[in-house]
């Protein structure tokens, strides 16, 4: 008889299932370059700049933003140590819950299945919400034409669905080249920072630890961690890439380094454009407009025009880029038995998962025109596009990709205990878990200022239903995962392995000790 997780696999016939290409994502499609893009793209850089950026230093007060920043990639750097050695030795679309499932079982997985499918979800449908408001103010702006935000909202979910029924690697050049733009756009409007500095000349007063204090730090925190939701997305095209267990990790700490240093250096600029006294009050007044305001002074109407367009792009990338990550998730639970069969198939044409990009075009229509039938408010006011579509599933995504980033780190730690090489790879599990500790607590924080991160009153029933839907998803998950113990053991079993799952199959067999 076979031991481990194979021997409950089930009969050859239906193992065999998972032996055919619409079973399998297409290889070879992405190299280093084009997966890099592809998860840069998700962090969107001119979004993080004029929007989460002026956010930390207007609503919390935190000066020291971009020290804050570079705090923050380290913590993710000694995440991204444990997190990258995993990707070595699992490659599956289902990334975050299939590294837990490897580590802390099957049941642990399927709950993290769930909380994955719906963070990510989130995180990609809010940004429909500030991407059709922004597009309705371009129209307000140059073609004096009134436009509700929901329209160029749902015209963005059509072809965002349509995108995710092509190629990965068209989705990457797409992706490549709006990715690439922004930075450029961004990058002139440091130098030009640097430049033409605020009253107080050039200062590095914003990386003085002194200016990480006040009740809002948390809170930024919180922030702050979003702008980095990206990096971790690598392992998720491990089966789209040439040589995964060299490219995947090589992505990741490439990703994590330069948001780092470029958001900690982008910050330290608009700092510099203002002058660090005068940061927080500036943020404050403009909001997501300082950026404009600066660039405008600095770099001409011009620019700014081309910077506001740029915008709206940057947005579209990252929406694509997230819609991508949900579609593979549920391609990966299909094929696993988490969720129907039909999800585990990928397009005979192009190779892409068609079915879970359908799934998340559907609840994009959705969400936007349920958001859309309960706007009130006049053309052109932000509440409902902005401070709740897009605030509110951002933070509930954000919550959710820092648990599972938080539980993957310990999920590393028994993988390698399990296998029995934990001594070789102490230092890897010791970074693993202070990564899982900082992370942890980061958590808590978002939790516990949850209501300052939507903008709701304290003690508002927001603030306990929308972290509530990450928690429901978590529990929804491991009841379903405990369910499928006791009746399905052969599906529990799967969960994680992938294509692993013909394969151990196959060595069960030709075993003749089985």
């Amino acid at each position: 008889m076979a031991t481990g997780r194979s021997s409950t696999l089930g009969t050859a016939p239906e193992i065999r299932t998972y032996k055919g290409q619409d079973r399998a994502l297409r290889a070879d499609r992405l190299g280093t370059a084009g997966l890099l893009l592809s998860v840069l793209a998700a962090s969107a850089p001119l979004m993080v700049v004029a929007g989460v950026m002026p956010t930390t230093f207007g609503v919390m007060g935190i000066v020291g933003q971009p020290l804050l920043f570079v705090i923050l990639g380290l913590v993710l750097a000694l995440f991204g140590i444990g997190y990258a050695e995993m990707s070595r030795h699992v490659h599956n679309a289902g990334a975050f819950y299939a590294y837990i499932a490897r580590g802390l079982g099957p049941t642990a997985g399927a709950g993290a299945s769930l909380v994955a499918l719906v963070a990510y979800s989130a995180m990609q449908v809010g940004v429909y919400g500030i991407l059709g408001f922004e597009i309705s103010n371009l129209f307000a702006t140059y073609l004096q034409t009134d436009l509700a935000w929901w329209i160029p909202a749902l015209a963005a979910v059509a072809l965002t669905g349509a995108l995710g029924w092509l190629k990965i690697d068209l989705n990457a050049k797409v992706l490549g080249v709006l990715l690439l733009i922004e930075v450029v756009l961004v990058v002139i409007f440091d130098i030009a920072a640097l430049g033409k500095p605020g009253a107080e000349g050039i200062s590095l007063h914003a990386f003085n630890p002194e200016t990480l204090s006040g009740p809002g730090l948390g809170t930024a925190l919180c922030f702050c961690i979003a702008a980095f939701v990206g990096f971790e997305q690598s392992p998720v095209y491990a089966e789209e890439t040439s040589k995964p267990h060299i490219v995947v990790s090589r992505v990741m700490f490439l990703a994590v380094g330069f948001v780092a240093l470029f958001f900690a250096f982008s910050a330290w600029a608009l700092t510099v454009a203002t002058g660090p006294s005068e940061v927080v009050k500036s943020s404050a007044e403009a909001g997501p407009g300082l950026l404009f305001q600066l660039t405008e002074a600095r770099l001409g109407t011009t620019f700014t025009d081309v910077l506001h367009v740029l915008f709206v792009t940057g947005m579209f990338a990252a929406m694509l880029s997230f819609h991508n990550v949900v579609a593979r998730y549920a391609f990966a639970m299909g094929r696993e038995g988490l969720l129907p069969a039909a999800f585990g198939r990928t397009n005979a044409g192009t190779g892409a998962p068609a079915t879970g990009s359908l799934l998340q075009t559907v609840v994009s229509v959705l969400v936007v025109v349920a958001f859309a039938v309960t706007d009130d408010k006049p053309a052109g006011d932000p509440t409902t596009p902005v401070l709740h579509l897009f605030t509110w599933m951002g933070n509930v995504g954000a919550l959710g990709v820092t648990l599972l980033m938080a539980a993957a780190s310990f999920a590393v730690i028994a993988f390698f205990v399990r296998r029995g090489t934990a001594g070789a790879q102490i230092w890897r599990l010791v970074a693993a878990g202070a990564a899982g500790i900082a992370l942890l607590a980061i958590a808590v924080y978002t939790v516990k200022d949850f209501d300052v991160l939507v903008a709701a009153e304290k003690g508002s029933a927001l603030s306990w239903i929308l972290p509530g839907i990450i928690g429901a998803a978590a529990v929804g998950g491991l009841l379903y995962g405990a369910v499928l113990r006791g009746r399905r053991p052969e599906v529990h079993a799967r969960i994680g392995l992938g294509n692993e799952a013909f394969r151990l199959d196959q060595a069960a067999e030709a075993d003749p000790r089985s």
